[in-house]
């Protein structure tokens, strides 16, 4: 009896450590396996979000850590903003109203076109369009944006040769059998015809940082989502002079892209959008939104 006393606490460490290694097993095998209609099927990191673009994978924002050092521009160092009177003009609501269906009915119109005509735009156009776009909000008005636009026949090419060479990697392997179905039915594939034919490619890179004149690093906050928006104003601005597009975020294609059009390390490729007027016989599908009431709610 008086061996069992003794062992008896030993024993249940025992037993605990052996329990505990058995759930820690089971755990991990959980995370690595998916049940999908009573079958197993092995799942990794890589593969559970095969779609990421590793490029991208670098957080939006910089740490307070990171930023320090001489080589960071300290908030101090820049002078204050001045603020001055601001008095848009103010309309009726009847005008309200007007102007508010218009534009919605505008944009309703906006269509992603894979049929580009090679029909050249003007360059003032363009250019209007893109100073529209820098119009947008961002954190602490850095200004977190780099348009790259090109016309050169040879460096479009190269743009293409690149993208299609990643897609299909993409298309046969990182994005999986239910998003290439998914995207089955609107005919899509890795071949890019339209980066060829597009009078113009925009590529809109974010900066992760911005860099002065003195070489000093500037932080930019909210990097990512402050080029999104820009990009949004975009869309809007290519639908409101009668130019098509197809947004395109070629994953993994930009660091190779970044060097072929010389861009910094501080920038990353965020999207991609071939720009021109529709083809005489360009084709969309035949697509309806959701209505008002299932994506608003008014509380």
């Amino acid at each position: 009896m008086a061996v069992l006393s003794v062992l008896t606490p030993a024993l249940t460490v025992v037993l605990c450590l052996v329990v505990g290694l058995m759930l820690l097993k089971s755990w991990g095998k959980k995370t690595t396996t998916k049940s999908s209609g009573g079958s197993k099927e092995k799942i990794s990191n890589r593969d559970s979000r095969p779609w990421v673009d590793q490029d991208l994978q670098d957080s939006s924002e910089i740490s307070t850590k990171e930023t320090e050092g001489d080589d960071w521009v300290d908030s101090y160092e820049e002078e204050d903003v001045a603020h001055v009177p601001y008095s848009p003009e103010r309309y009726s609501e009847e005008t309200m109203l007007k102007k508010s269906r218009d534009f919605y009915s505008l944009m309703n119109q906006r269509r992603s076109v894979r049929f580009i005509s090679p029909e050249p735009v003007a360059r003032e156009v363009i250019d209007n369009v893109i100073h529209t776009a820098g119009t947008a909000p961002s954190g602490a008005h850095t200004e977190p944006w780099t348009f790259v636009v090109v016309s050169d026949p040879e460096v479009k090419h190269q743009v293409r040769l690149i993208v299609e060479e990643e897609e299909e990697i993409n298309y046969r392997q990182r994005m999986g059998d239910k998003w290439v179905q998914d995207l089955g039915k609107f005919r899509t594939s890795w071949t890019k015809e339209y980066l060829d034919v597009a009078p113009y490619l925009f590529l809109v890179f974010k900066q992760t940082y911005g860099i002065l004149p003195n070489s000093k690093k500037k932080t930019h906050y909210y990097n990512e989502i402050s080029v999104s928006i820009s990009c949004g104003i975009l869309l809007a601005a290519l639908q409101n002079v009668g130019l098509v597009t197809v947004t395109s975020t070629p994953l993994n294609c930009g660091p190779r892209l970044r060097l072929l059009l010389k861009r910094p390390v501080n920038e990353k490729l965020l999207m991609l959008l071939p720009v021109g007027y529709p083809a005489a016989d360009a084709t969309v599908p035949d697509l309806s939104r959701k209505p008002l009431g299932d994506i608003v709610m008014h509380i």
